[in-house]
């Protein structure tokens, strides 16, 4: 159930300023009602100015929330988690950002750090949920750059299912597995709400963008490794190919073993779908 709209949240953005802006100047912490969506907020700022303000943008609710490959994410104010962080980066390679911050987030939401890992990570920018009920999509990413001149800034757009959300219809699926409802944060963490997971996530995150942006996506990949939802399974690439995925490579592209050699795919080539193993239920 979502939260009326008169319900406020308390969300804690003086506690993320204090814990972000001494390695982050001028960084700021803001909280829309409504918007349509946070990232394109945030372009069109900068689009607008040429100024890289460094910003958190937190959205009660989007009316135009966007996914990867120009999909929709639904959202309900108080059920999902939504939010841009816009900043100033320039990494000698962008490649692997996407995973970098994947990683960050599975990282801060996983209950049991130290056990196998419950949130795995679906090459490029997904994040699912591995229970008894099957995988199912947890969160998404959606990261997005603009130029000015000689300076860079990247947008990054987060969506966290945090309380339950109904199944989606059949023809609606892209990228889970099967028609299932969508994990939610509180099947991990009960009692967990917006509030609360974005002070879990947000200063990491920083900290992990201002890493790839010094050092690339290299450091991240064994991280990576020990989430890959997709590693040893075999695939089906947007263009048909089938393959067996094998991991990533220090540069983000996810690897495939296809009948005609090794590929090396990136995420701005193709989408990548698991296939159904044996026993599996259908999609």
């Amino acid at each position: 159930m979502s939260a009326t709209p008169t319900t406020p949240i308390p969300w804690p953005a003086e506690a993320i300023w204090e814990a972000v802006a001494p390695v982050l100047p001028g960084f700021t912490v803001e909280v829309l009602p409504q918007i349509d969506s946070s990232n394109t907020e945030l372009m069109r700022r900068f689009r607008a100015t040429g100024s890289p303000d460094p910003v958190l943008l937190v959205a009660e609710q989007q009316s135009a929330g966007r996914g990867r490959m120009g999909r929709s994410w639904q959202s309900q104010r108080g059920d999902s988690l939504t939010f841009s962080l816009g900043m100033p980066l320039q990494p000698a390679s962008w490649s692997g950002l996407s995973m970098a911050v994947g990683i960050s987030l599975a990282e801060s939401l996983e209950p049991s750090p130290g056990a196998a890992p419950a949130i795995r990570l679906k090459w490029p920018n997904d994040l699912w949920l591995t229970d008894a009920q099957g995988e199912r999509k947890l969160a998404g990413i959606l990261v997005e750059t603009a130029s000015w001149g000689f300076l860079r800034y990247v947008v990054i757009g987060v969506g966290i299912n945090v309380r339950p959300l109904p199944a989606p219809l059949p023809e609606k699926l892209v990228d889970q597995p099967s028609p299932l409802a969508p994990a939610c944060l509180q099947d991990l963490l009960p009692g967990t709400d917006v509030a609360d997971a974005l002070l879990r996530v947000a200063a990491p995150l920083v900290q992990t963008v201002q890493a790839f942006g010094m050092f690339g996506f290299a450091p991240f990949q064994a991280r990576f490794a020990l989430r890959d939802a997709l590693a040893g399974r075999a695939v089906q690439l947007s263009d048909g190919t089938h393959g067996v995925a094998h991991g990533v490579g220090e540069n983000g592209a996810l690897l495939v073993h296809t009948p005609a050699g090794m590929k090396e795919i990136t995420s701005s080539e193709v989408s990548v779908r698991p296939l159904p193993s044996a026993g599996a239920r259908p999609c």
